[in-house]
């Protein structure tokens, strides 16, 4: 299971991977979030990237989960 510090840091590459736009999550907001919360908003970030490159789709097989 990965951490909350884990999972910020992927969901803020999946933010960056819109070059227009900045976002980051600070991460003072790790205390009130919880790992489904930040594993929710990871899955719902690789849902909408949905027209892919395939560079790219090589580039987020990264955060794919495998169980």
């Amino acid at each position: 299971m990965k951490t909350k510090e884990e999972l910020l840091k992927e969901i803020e590459a999946l933010l960056a991977y819109n070059p227009e736009q900045k976002l980051e999550i600070n991460p003072n907001y790790l205390e009130y979030l919880e790992i489904e919360d930040l594993e929710s908003i990871k899955s719902t970030l690789l849902k909408k990237v949905a027209v892919l490159k395939e560079e790219d789709k090589a580039w987020l097989e990264q955060f794919k989960r495998y169980d």
